[in-house]
C-alpha cells in the first residue's frame, strides 16, 4: 500500500478483508431477492383464483379469478424469465469485475521499485 499513512493501513486492511466476504454475500442476496420477488408475484396472482372464488364456495367467482389469474401469471412468468437473464448477466459482470480487481497487478511509478 504505497503512499498510505501508517495509521490508515490497519483500517484499510480490515476493510479489504471484510470486502472478501461481503462481495459474495451481496451477490447472493441480490440474486435470491430477485428470484423470490418473482415467485411471490406469481403466487399472489394465482391467489386471485381463491380470493374471487371465496375458497371454492362461489363457482362464478372462481371462473372470474381463473380468467384473471392465468394471463397475469403467464405475463409474470415471461417477465421473470427476462429478469432471470438480466440477473445472470449482472451476476456474471459483477463476478468478473470482482475477480479482475482481486487479481489485478498494480503498476507503480518508475522511481518506486
Amino acid at each position: 500500500m504505497p503512499d498510505v499513512p501508517v495509521f490508515v493501513k490497519p483500517l484499510l486492511a480490515a476493510v479489504e478483508i471484510m470486502g472478501l466476504f461481503i462481495k459474495p454475500l451481496t451477490l447472493m442476496l441480490r440474486l435470491a431477492g430477485n428470484i423470490s420477488a418473482g415467485h411471490i408475484a406469481i403466487l399472489s396472482f394465482i391467489g386471485l383464483i381463491f380470493i374471487f372464488g371465496q375458497s371454492g364456495a362461489n363457482f362464478g367467482g372462481g371462473l372470474i379469478g381463473t380468467a384473471m389469474a392465468i394471463p397475469l401469471t403467464l405475463f409474470m412468468m415471461a417477465i421473470e424469465l427476462i429478469v432471470a437473464f438480466v440477473q445472470a448477466f449482472v451476476f456474471t459482470i459483477l463476478t468478473a469485475s470482482y475477480i479482475g480487481a482481486a487479481i489485478e497487478e498494480h503498476h507503480h511509478a518508475e522511481g518506486h521499485h
